[in-house]
């Protein structure tokens, strides 16, 4: 079953597992306090980094082109000298084109060419002179020591017989003719000149300029022919004798002379980099261009040389002002968030709290710093009022997707500080900073009290709409309140982009939403209601293989909903965490007393083992729930409704079954625990607890239930298993008056059908289950007889069903 079940863990879960890990994994010797606030560091450096990054600020500060026309006055606000970017390039590069060719000269080229063949040769005699006082493999011996060119081929060839010494002088005169002066690679000729300087590596400070080095020098192949044709003119050589000289030879002319492109490059920057840029000056106060004059190369020099002085003057001081206003917009964040603790509906703990609201603060951050960006480039693409007014398309900007997440994710007092920190962002980032923020500030707070409980995925295109008609409003109070045209076109384009900035907050809410609720593990009401659907695998195996913890479940579910409510938890998580918190039981469902019509197996079994089987429905129920991927707040419901209490019917039947020298340990009866962490987990305790004994009356009226739900709770109570959670005492009056409520209105109605009463006991009544309203099964005629345990829990198993009748 679990492999099925698998299915239901989301990609985005298995990566925030992953990333988590990997996160982690360096930073696992410190402690959870240097790491968040290792974490709040990194987190202001982004954001400062988003906001005061040139990228996003350029916009603005260079908004001309050539041939526009300037929108105000700009004048130099102090003296600035800049280079005159277009001559200096000019200069530059005619000195890069002055630097000759560079060139490294060998001479001892030629020589170390006829060295190497006589080395060759040499050893070829040697060993190929022996060769021939042998009888036998003479040639292939000699072919084996020719060290040259060509092989065997030409080792048997040049050992056939004995050349003469002038034969051999012939042969070493053509190959020092054909490699001695300056030979070049063929494919170096591209870097020739009219003159090239040469370097000659025997002589490191010597150098002379050559002159035409193509009609001067020799290429490669040219010397290799050369070498040739002087071969060919050796009379008493043989073709084959000359093919065999010449394939040993060819190899050992090299080039003598090669580019040095280091070199050459090397000068070619220090003689660029040596010349003077062109400088211009401009005074303080000098006009720069007048408003509605022509924006000429020179004026967008002018203007592009006030940017850069401004920028590069003051650009550390304000990164390092922008940084710390940032750091104290996240402090008090923090401090808020800290103040508020643990948020109640969805349990959320303060640090995750505010990893929430720096990521969405920090999505928001880069969102709204693009798209003031492309508001700003799509009015330099129109030339035309209102289409070229930046302004008018930044109204497009979803600047309440921010609040809007956080008030489905989180709560509203959250979101409302969350749009407010939005707002003060949006108006450093904007050019128009004050009225921005404005817009931004209204935007989040509509948000934020705009919709109402989220229950559906429609709940986010509602709010996208609500957002777009209010940001449509507020566009046109800004264009009244900055005294612009107040004409048909700007109203139009400005209320098209409020009502655009609507649709795209539903847009990026609707992508970011879920991956918000993987990656942070909340769990939101939607969240909760999809894990409610039936036909879930689990869910269907529970109600399959056992149909009373199914039954059991549901209406454990119902308790805890209505008592969470009293109370002010999240009335729907303890619903669907009762849903899954028995799913263990699907492993031997027939033991646990819910899913019995008759004979109880705990009698054929030893108290351990029964202690042991019953235990191990909250360790695989754990487990199981973590293989299928669901969220940890619904696991915990599992091993916390037991919390630590003891079986205590079999440790008290294993006491009285041990022998003498036998010691019993209470631990293999306990649960493993955690007590309740959480409110929704205590009331699930109670809960579990006073269905499974309402269950079990033969008469459900209010004074029975009463009883019984009073029993439970002082029980529970005794046990310290809600020491841990943070219920009042006034809460569980509350809640022990939502218990019995609820059970007097689900089980008091109930018409008792006349049923199978078990001989001579007059402790228990037998409901045959014949009828829908009825569960087959043992009830209590007196509700003090319900095996209740020190702990609180309903301990079915110790009913005696001998008398029950069969199936």
């Amino acid at each position: 079953m679990s492999k099925r079940i698998r299915d239901l863990k989301s990609p985005v879960t298995e990566w925030r597992e992953w990333l988590f890990g990997l996160i982690a994994r360096p930073f696992g010797v410190l402690s959870p306090e240097h790491q968040f606030w290792i974490g709040f560091a990194v987190l202001c450096l982004l954001t400062t980094l988003l906001i005061h990054n040139p990228l996003w600020r350029s916009a603005g500060e260079q908004a001309y082109q050539e041939g526009d026309i300037a929108r105000e006055s700009i004048s130099s606000p102090a003296d600035v000298y800049f280079a005159d970017p277009d001559e200096s390039e000019r200069l530059k590069s005619e000195a890069r084109k002055a630097v000759k060719p560079i060139f490294r000269y060998e001479s001892n080229k030629a020589e170390q060419a006829v060295q190497g063949f006589l080395s060759s040769w040499e050893k070829l005699q040697r060993h190929g002179g022996e060769a021939n006082t042998k009888q036998s493999n003479s040639d292939a011996k000699a072919e084996t020591h020719w060290l040259g060119a060509g092989g065997a081929e030409v080792g048997k060839t040049l050992a056939s017989r004995t050349f003469s010494r002038n034969e051999l002088d012939a042969v070493q005169t053509a190959l020092r003719e054909a490699a001695e002066g300056y030979v070049y690679d063929d494919s170096e000729r591209q870097y020739f000149q009219n003159e090239v300087f040469v370097f000659d590596r025997s002589k490191p400070n010597l150098q002379s300029t050559v002159a035409m080095p193509e009609s001067n020098w020799t290429s490669l192949s040219v010397a290799r022919n050369k070498f040739r044709t002087r071969l060919t003119a050796i009379k008493s050589l043989s073709e084959k004798e000359a093919n065999a000289f010449y394939t040993a030879g060819e190899i050992l002319i090299e080039p003598s002379i090669s580019y040095d492109s280091v070199a050459t490059e090397t000068a070619r920057v220090t003689a660029a980099e040596n010349i003077q840029p062109r400088t211009i000056t401009l005074k303080r106060g000098q006009k720069i261009v007048d408003e509605g004059g022509i924006v000429t190369a020179d004026v967008l020099a002018k203007i592009g040389a006030v940017r850069n002085y401004t920028s590069s003057s003051r650009q550390l001081n304000r990164f390092l002002g922008l940084l710390l206003l940032i750091t104290s917009l996240f402090w008090v964040a923090w401090k808020f968030v800290q103040q508020r603790g643990i948020l109640p509906r969805l349990a959320l703990s303060a640090h995750k709290t505010f990893a929430l609201l720096g990521f969405v603060v920090l999505a928001q951050t880069a969102l709204a710093a693009a798209l003031f960006q492309l508001a700003e480039f799509t009015a330099l693409q129109n030339a035309k009022a209102p289409m070229n007014d930046a302004m008018l398309w930044s109204f497009a900007i979803p600047f309440a997707t921010g609040s809007l997440l956080m008030t489905l994710l989180a709560d509203r007092p959250t979101a409302l500080f969350t749009g407010m920190l939005n707002a003060l962002i949006a108006g450093l980032l904007a050019p128009r900073g004050l009225e921005f923020a404005i817009f931004a500030a209204i935007a989040s707070s509509i948000a934020v009290y705009g919709i109402g409980r989220y229950r559906n995925r429609q709940t986010v295109t509602i709010a996208g709409g609500v957002i777009g008609a209010a940001s449509a409003v507020l566009a046109i109070a800004l264009i009244a309140y900055t005294q612009q045209p107040f004409i048909l076109n700007t109203i139009l384009l400005a209320i098209a982009c409020g009502l655009a900035s609507g649709i795209i907050t539903a847009a990026v809410t609707a992508v970011l939403l879920p991956i918000c609720e993987n990656f942070f593990g909340i769990l939101t009401d939607v969240k909760l209601l999809e894990l409610s659907n039936a036909d879930l695998p689990v869910l269907g195996q529970l109600a399959l293989r056992a149909p009373g913890t199914n039954q059991h479940s549901h209406a454990v579910g119902q308790l805890a909903e209505e008592a969470c409510r009293v109370v002010g938890g999240n009335g729907l998580l303890a619903r669907i965490g009762a849903l899954y918190h028995d799913i263990g039981k699907t492993a031997a469902p027939e033991h646990f007393v819910e899913n019995q019509l008759s004979k109880n197996p705990h009698d054929k079994l030893k108290p351990t083992q029964s202690a042991k089987i019953i235990i191990s429905h909250v360790t695989y129920g754990t487990k199981l729930a973590r293989e299928m991927g669901l969220p940890q707040r619904i696991i915990d419901f599992i091993p916390q409704h037991h919390g630590t209490r003891t079986l205590h019917y079999f440790l008290k039947k294993a006491q009285d079954q041990a022998r003498p020298d036998e010691e019993i340990s209470e631990n293999d009866f306990r649960y493993p625990g955690p007590k309740p962490q959480f409110k929704e987990a205590a009331i699930m305790m109670i809960a579990d607890s006073c269905e499974a004994a309402a269950r079990s009356l033969a008469e459900p009226n209010p004074e029975n239930i009463r009883f019984i739900v009073t029993k439970i709770i002082d029980a529970i109570l005794a046990d310290d298993q809600l020491g841990e959670c943070d219920l009042t005492l006034r809460e569980l009056t509350q809640i022990r008056e939502s218990m019995i409520k609820s059970l007097v209105a689900i089980y008091h109605s109930r018409v008792d059908y006349p049923g199978y009463v078990p001989p001579n006991s007059g402790q228990f009544k037998f409901v045959s289950g014949e009828h829908d309203s009825e569960e087959r099964g043992l009830r209590y005629m007196n509700p003090a007889d319900i095996p209740v345990s020190p702990g609180g829990e309903i301990e079915d198993e110790a009913i005696d069903r001998s008398g029950a009748p069969s199936n």
